[in-house]
């Protein structure tokens, strides 16, 4: 209904007098005047009244000259006056013309009319005439024309169709579309014109269009003879009363667009093919797993089969074959794909097989020559590798019927061949295809050498990490150590190849033993040439027993001799446990590191606690003082020391990991064997397989980060393996110092032992007696070896000199360097302790 509540019938289609106009004649509007010989109006009809706005009441009995506004025109476009109106009639018997008639509200109405003479067989003759509005005619006649027009000159095919699914005017166009003339056309159906594949999807449409009245817009059917395609449009044909009067329809050849659409089509799944398999290959360094992805990235899309063959050199990290000689060996099978598996593909296409092939074959050639090679017959495939070869013979069998042969290449050498293959049901490769796996065959080649160099500077940087790492872990009295270092694995950028974390156990003085774990931030060489120099300056410092603070502090200061260049400022991080197992005290100091963790065993169970040690900052930062937490552990208890690659995952809190550490660690069981400890830590926080025996690059794949893991049981030394003395600064001490230390040797039935360390104890106490003017204390502990530590308050250290002959002193520290394993002193909060070592045999 439209905003009348009339109709939906467009207002084009409505009289004057706002009647729907149900046919031709109503849009028209053709008027019916009557009058005779002499002129003289004898009928009006209605509709004459519409058009001219006279009614018949006022125009009949009256002159119709009296309401034109000039002379008629004939159809000969002669003017005919009043007079000769009724000689023209009645010499030719009809009459068209043009009329103005003036409307009673002023202005001129022109119409078109067709006057006849009309003689009963009884009566006088009279003049019948019928008038039409030029305007409403010229209109009907224009669109006539043009549709007439349309359908003569279109390139278009144009059919019309009753409501039976006949045609009913169709035009040439259309003819040569279905390849028929016109007359054998008409009056058809679209089954008895068209093939069947073509008229059983027309009618579905047809039929849709009659009863629904939605158009049809461009739907695309196959053309009659199978080749090319056709666009078929179908609107529905209404009269102005809303009845069917059938359907109208366009047909247009769209072969060349629709080739034009298949083939910008196929460009773009190209380049999405190439930019997926950019990002498929673009964050892998591992040969197998590019060759993996890169095969799988081609199967279906592209091909059927798929397999990427490299030399042994590329697979393993070796040098590349020099140009122009290639090398006299079998190829690699390492990335393989198949649309459909089954016994005889995974024969064919098993990972890890070596292809062999002859010089001559068109393997041989495509690596000589590095031209892509297209094999489209069975011979051709016989000759793909060499004669009599099963493999060849098995994939015929499966139906393959193309194979292209491309080679892989990176800086103008080959790596090997990308080689896909494509079964019965599938069409043979073109050139498009043969232009994109080149294209395809040159990035992967590139990746494929970045992963063997990669594969090589990481080879070199674990080589060199494992050369900086301790090669042998000593066991001091009282302590069970177990280890492990698992490298960083291959899924991070190149620089990810070895890191910088490192781990140390330190023999010191008086029977104590340091532990160290530390981490050099970045990747590669670089970090593990650092960390090899900050292991170093860290055992070297050790040496000196200077307290664990001020060993970090110098450390620190020693920043930046060791990194490569000023660029590259250090910054690692440190954590440093000394431990005595005569007093089974631990301190603590650290450098930014992840807390260490004590787990002690309490009410039949273990507890994991993280030493709540000052953090201090990460070497490099500089001029902060480390400061240390001294503790007092239980008998058994396990330090646990590592680097943040155990713990630490992306996106999460690092005390989440810390917690899960704590978490296993509180399950051991009641006897804890610390390299089992290792393994199932490794095992369950990601850090790899923790390879065998604890050696120092064991390990499996790991994680991002590489990991160092560390622990210690503590313990403490024998009952009775101590003694002490403190003696004041008198003449006696001496010979009370030898007397005590000979009966406590003899105690512990070290007999061997008593005059060479009376003799150095009495020549330490005799500088102590002569130098310090204060207590003196004397030590012995009974481990592994015999240390004896002689305390005095004085900071300043004895030297050792050469003493002449006529000197009378100066040789007691030269006696203790030579009789000693070895000897050193260390600091104290007051004063100073000289220490030596003497073996138990």
């Amino acid at each position: 209904m439209d905003e009348d509540g009339v109709s939906d019938t467009p207002r084009a289609f409505r009289t004057a007098a706002g009647r729907v106009a149900t046919s031709l004649l109503d849009t028209l509007r053709v008027g019916i005047v009557m009058f005779d010989t002499r002129g003289y109006i004898l009928l009006w009809s209605p509709t004459t009244e519409e058009i001219l706005g006279w009614s018949s009441e006022y125009m009949i009995g009256r002159y119709y000259v009296d309401y034109l506004t000039d002379i008629p025109v004939s159809s000969a476009g002669d003017l005919v006056g009043p007079g000769d109106f009724y000689s023209v009639l009645s010499h030719e018997k009809y009459w068209r013309g043009i009329l103005r008639v003036r409307h009673p509200d002023g202005h001129t109405v022109e119409v078109e009319g067709r006057a006849s003479l009309i003689t009963p067989a009884e009566g006088s003759p009279f003049i019948l005439a019928n008038l039409v509005e030029t305007s409403r005619l010229r209109t009907v006649e224009q669109d006539l024309a043009a549709l007439d027009a349309l359908f003569a000159t279109s390139p278009l095919g144009i059919a019309v169709f009753d409501t039976e699914h006949r045609y009913i005017r169709v035009n040439e166009a259309l003819a040569r579309l279905n390849a028929k003339p016109a007359d054998e056309i008409v009056g058809r159906t679209v089954h008895e014109v068209l093939p069947a594949h073509m008229a059983d999807q027309l009618a579905r449409l047809q039929s849709l269009v009659l009863r629904t009245g939605r158009p049809v817009v461009d739907s695309v059917v196959l053309a009659p003879d199978g080749h090319g395609w056709r666009s078929v449009s179908y609107g529905r044909l209404t009269a102005p009363d809303g009845r069917v009067l059938g359907i109208s329809s366009t047909v247009m050849d769209v072969t060349e667009r629709r080739e034009a659409l298949e083939k910008m089509e196929r460009a773009r799944q190209r380049l999405k093919l190439l930019d997926d398999v950019g990002v498929a290959l673009g964050d892998l360094l591992d040969v197998h797993r590019i060759a993996e992805a890169l095969a799988g990235a081609l199967v279906p899309r592209l091909t059927d089969y798929a397999s990427v063959m490299l030399y042994g050199a590329v697979a393993h990290g070796g040098e590349l074959p020099r140009p122009g000689r290639l090398p006299d060996t079998p190829l690699l099978q390492l990335g393989t794909a198949a649309r459909n598996r089954g016994p005889v593909v995974d024969s064919v296409l098993r990972v890890g097989r070596e292809i062999v092939f002859a010089p001559d074959s068109v393997f041989g050639e495509v690596l000589a020559s590095t031209v892509p090679h297209l094999m489209l017959s069975e011979d051709e495939l016989l000759s793909a590798t060499y004669p009599g070869d099963p493999t060849v013979r098995a994939t015929i069998d499966l139906g393959v019927h193309a194979v292209l042969v491309v080679p892989l290449r990176a800086r103008g050498i080959v790596l090997g061949l990308l080689v896909l293959s494509r079964g019965a049901d599938r069409p043979a490769f073109d050139q498009d295809d043969l232009a994109l796996t080149t294209e395809l065959a040159g990035r992967a080649g590139t990746s494929l050498d970045n992963a063997r160099l990669y594969a090589r500077e990481r080879e070199s940087a674990l080589m060199l990490q494992r050369s900086l790492l301790p090669q042998h872990v000593p066991s001091p009295a009282g302590v069970r150590v177990a280890y492990r270092y698992v490298p960083g694995g291959s899924r991070a950028e190149p620089d990810a190849a070895a890191g910088g974390d490192w781990f140390d156990v330190i023999p010191l003085a008086g029977g104590r033993v340091a532990f160290v774990v530390g981490d050099v931030m970045g990747h590669g060489l670089r970090a593990a040439a650092t960390m090899g120099r900050l292991r170093t300056a860290v055992r070297t410092l050790a040496g000196l027993d200077l307290p664990p603070g001020e060993l970090l502090r110098r450390v620190d200061e020693l920043a930046d001799d060791l990194v490569q260049g000023p660029d590259e400022p250090l910054m690692a991080t440190c954590a440093y446990v000394v431990y005595d197992p005569s007093t089974r005290r631990c301190t603590f100091t650290m450098a930014g590191h992840v807390p260490p963790l004590l787990v002690h065993r309490s009410a039949g169970h273990w507890t994991a606690v993280p030493v709540q040690a000052p953090p201090g900052t990460p070497l490099g930062v500089g001029e902060v003082p480390y400061e240390s937490l001294e503790t007092q552990v239980e008998e058994g208890t396990v330090l646990v020391l590592y680097t943040d690659g155990l713990i630490e995952h992306r996106g999460e809190d690092i005390t989440d990991g810390l917690g899960r550490l704590a978490t296993l660690l509180g399950a051991l069981p009641a006897r804890p064997c610390l390299e089992e400890i290792c393994d199932r830590v490794l095992a369950d926080l990601g850090g790899g397989d923790s390879g065998d025996g604890g050696s120092p690059d064991s390990g499996g794949a790991g994680g991002v980060d590489d990991v160092a893991l560390l622990l210690a049981q503590l313990g403490g030394l024998p009952e009775g393996s101590t003694t002490s003395w403190t003696f004041p600064a008198e003449t006696y001490a001496v010979r009370r110092a030898r007397d005590a230390v000979r009966r406590a040797l003899r105690g512990w039935e070290l007999d061997a032992l008593v005059d060479d360390t009376a003799l150095l104890v009495s020549e330490l106490v005799t500088n102590s007696l002569r130098h310090a003017h204060g207590p003196i204390g004397v030590r012995m502990v009974r481990g592994s070896s015999l240390l004896v530590e002689v305390s005095d308050p004085l900071p300043v250290p004895p030297r050792e000199r050469t003493a002449t002959a006529d000197d009378e002193g100066g040789r007691g520290i030269q006696l203790v360097a030579r009789a000693a394993r070895r000897w050193g002193t260390r600091y104290g909060p007051i004063g100073k302790t000289v220490w030596f070592e003497l073996p138990l045999h």
